[in-house]
């Protein structure tokens, strides 16, 4: 199992919560010292100082993988490539709900859409990550479909993105189980805490074979938060499997104070 920081990404969603170049920057340092494997830096095609950021970022030479996160267009795509990212992220709404309110699409449209960028991202050489926006409201089905798609499009990994909040743990591990038996792809989940369960459905995702876990330090995210990374750990540690030593975790917990105090005690729970 392995950990994608998106503190920088969905993190900075969070009310009040706002980033600078030199913040990001040490950020990035403390995450990287932890060991955690992938940080998900921002998007790129916000221009400005969240662009450069991720510019500098690629420039410290840190052993974590750094993402930037896409939509489905060629645009933001170029500006993630403007920054010479490790992985470029390309997210896409993939429940009826939010393909026909937030995109005014339909599902052909979503296949074709990502498609294209996936193709596009691929040819220039990149490392590419597929998210499903609001999966955990997706037909089961046709996330099987563009898992498919996804999958054939010579992609490794999809996000499922349980972007309100609304699953739990057995409902998330019913879902990951499915999507893992009908398509060889890794999962990685992405959680939001509205009900209080962001902890325990990646726990429920990780059992059902999840291989990456998105994570937050102090769980900051939009509305409710994300899966806090420190209290994720504990729980991983509890009950899957032993793999922190308590040498280990202090040290982590050292780390996460040093980000908080970056981040201001207003705004880390």
């Amino acid at each position: 199992m392995k950990i994608v920081d998106t503190t920088m990404r969905d993190g900075e969603q969070k009310a009040g919560v706002a980033f600078g170049v030199k913040e990001k920057l040490e950020i990035a340092k403390i995450i990287d010292s932890m060991g955690i494997y992938q940080i998900e830096a921002g998007i790129a095609a916000m221009q400005g100082d969240e662009k450069k950021s991720i510019e500098k970022m690629m420039e410290l030479g840190l052993n974590s993988k750094i993402s930037s996160w896409n939509r489905t267009s060629i645009e933001d795509i170029k500006n993630s490539m403007d920054c010479n990212v490790d992985i470029i992220h390309i997210s896409v709404p993939s429940s009826d709900l939010q393909i026909k309110s937030k995109l005014a699409k339909d599902r052909k449209w979503v296949i074709e859409s990502i498609k294209k960028s996936i193709y596009f991202a691929k040819e220039k050489g990149y490392e590419v990550t597929v998210g499903l926006e609001d999966a955990s409201r997706a037909d089961i089905n046709f996330l099987i479909k563009l898992s498919k798609i996804i999958y054939e499009a010579n992609v490794n990994r999809i996000r499922y993105a349980d972007t309100v909040g609304i699953m739990y743990p057995r409902i998330m591990y019913e879902r990951i189980k499915t999507i893992k038996e009908n398509v060889p792809l890794e999962i990685e989940v992405h959680t939001h805490n509205d009900f209080g369960m962001a902890i325990a459905s990646s726990i429920g995702a990780v059992n059902a074979g999840a291989e990456f876990v998105n994570c937050t330090i102090t769980g900051i995210g939009e509305r409710a938060g994300n899966c806090n990374f420190i209290n994720f750990i504990k729980s991983y540690n509890g009950t899957i499997n032993e793999c922190v030593s308590n040498e280990r975790l202090q040290f982590l917990e050292s780390m996460e104070k040093k980000i908080k105090n970056i981040i201001s005690p207003k705004y880390s729970n």
